[in-house]
């Protein structure tokens, strides 16, 4: 936990990372799971789209995970909702994700990656994001409904989460 807060002390700090109105970023934790995981885990997602909003390069670091990683994604819910996976940032084995998806380290490590239209799932009709939407997913991002999630298998429904926050719209 120590690593992750360092790393997200460090890239607030930085003014590359500050002054870009573009940056999201999410910290994780177990107390941000619904209902709420009591672990030591901890993780850090930062994302950034592109100007033109068709891809997103992302990445993901996580420490001190109680039991092997299955799959981490990002999810569309506000606080303390589960809601629809809508991309895959890593997988396993049990659990590989659409094609292309990358396997998740396990105990501790970082995926980082780019996603693009193709790679965003349709949310159930009622949320209203069709596969694809790319833009909207973004905008679901800066508007702090959207959460980062790591699966292990000791915690099935996620270890560790943290909301989406983004700077600016």
């Amino acid at each position: 936990m120590k690593r992750t807060a360092i790393l997200a002390v460090a890239l607030l700090a930085s003014p590359a990372f500050a002054a870009d109105s573009r940056r999201m970023q999410a910290t994780l934790d177990g107390y941000q799971e619904v209902p709420s995981v009591a672990t030591r885990a901890g993780g850090l997602f930062t994302a950034r789209p592109s100007s033109d909003r068709d891809e997103v390069e992302y990445t993901l670091t996580y420490a001190g995970m109680q039991a092997p990683v299955t799959q981490a994604h990002i999810h569309m819910a506000q606080t303390a909702v589960n809601g629809a996976i809508v991309v895959w940032l890593c997988g396993s084995a049990t659990n590989p994700g659409p094609a292309g998806t990358p396997a998740c380290p396990q105990g501790a490590g970082t995926v980082s990656g780019v996603f693009r239209a193709a790679d965003i799932q349709a949310t159930p009709t009622t949320q209203q994001l069709a596969a694809g939407q790319i833009s909207q997913f973004i905008e679901a991002m800066r508007a702090n409904s959207a959460y980062v999630n790591v699966h292990t298998t000791a915690s099935p429904g996620g270890e560790i989460r943290g909301q989406i926050f983004g700077w600016g719209r």
